[in-house]
């Protein structure tokens, strides 16, 4: 079971770059027009240039939390670091989940206007499916 968690766990230093490339949504002023595609890194690029310091938040909930998270199950997992680190793996994992809800209301809000065209794109459901599954094998490992 620990060697089944640890390859699924070290899967998601994979799998979340992945998802931070992947299209999130496409959007789109009007229907006559292309959409473009929306991820992680775009977003966190343009939020840069207008709110630098929104632009470090959204960072830290996609980027630095989950591999912070990922890491240092690996290290419990590895037996490298003590138990006690599993209940700081709970706290990045909610960090991580607060950014895949931020975009869910992003895009939920944004087709409320009616201005534009909102799609959600297959990164969304990569993103989500890693931070669920970083969180699974986090439950998994207290348990073990």
């Amino acid at each position: 079971m620990r060697r089944a968690l640890v390859f699924a766990n070290l899967a998601l230093l994979i799998l979340f770059p992945l998802s931070w490339a992947a299209p999130l949504a496409r959007a789109g002023v009007l229907p006559l027009f292309g959409l473009s595609e929306i991820s992680v890194l775009s977003g966190i690029a343009a939020l840069w240039h207008s709110d630098p310091v929104l632009a470090g938040i959204v960072a830290l909930f996609a980027l630095i939390a989950p591999v912070a998270k990922t890491l240092t199950l690996a290290a419990v997992l590895s037996r490298r670091a003590h138990p006690r680190w599993l209940r700081l793996t709970g706290g990045l994992g909610r960090l991580a989940m607060a950014d895949v809800f931020l975009i869910a209301l992003y895009i939920v809000l944004s087709k409320g206007i009616g201005v534009g065209r909102v799609e959600t794109a297959w990164g969304l459901y990569l993103f989500t499916g890693c931070v669920l599954a970083s969180l699974a094998i986090s439950a998994l490992a207290k348990r073990a």
